[in-house]
């Protein structure tokens, strides 16, 4: 009978058990890093009637937490279940606000037409979060290394 023996560098076998004990801590830090590139495009990408607003303080990046349905590691980045006071004084719900800049509003509406000012949508750009990602796991990787 044949018989195979692998010998792995005992660093190596450190490394994969480092990871393997903080794999929920690396991918939460991994989740955050690439929220806040959504949370910072959001801010950049708002409309200027926004941006001179106080609507910025209803956007917000929330904690990162663990789904109990599947064990997903999630963050939102979101628009908070709250009201947006304008210069006026009046009160709309904020998501509204939202759903209208990004969206659109039709003519049979009130207030009439309004064309659609996306800036949640163009606020995802794969390459950056998972460049940000990318940049969290190398920063464990070296330092378990170490």
């Amino acid at each position: 009978m044949a018989k195979l023996e692998v010998k792995f560098p005992t660093r190596f076998i450190k490394e994969l058990e480092d990871i393997f004990k903080n794999t929920e801590e690396i991918c939460g830090e991994m989740v955050q890093a690439g929220g806040r590139v959504v949370y910072n495009n959001v801010m950049k990408n708002m409309p200027p009637v926004l941006k001179k607003s106080n609507f910025s303080r209803c956007v917000r990046l929330t904690k990162t937490y663990k789904t109990p349905s599947d064990g997903a590691i999630n963050s939102k980045v979101m628009v908070i279940d709250g009201y947006f006071i304008n210069h006026l004084g009046k009160r709309t719900p904020a998501p509204l606000i939202a759903n209208v800049f990004e969206h659109g509003r039709s003519v049979e509406s009130r207030g009439g037409y309004m064309p659609k000012q996306p800036f949640f949508r163009k606020s995802f750009v794969k390459k950056d979060i998972f460049r940000a990602m990318y940049q969290v796991l190398v920063r464990h990787k070296l330092n378990s290394a170490s």
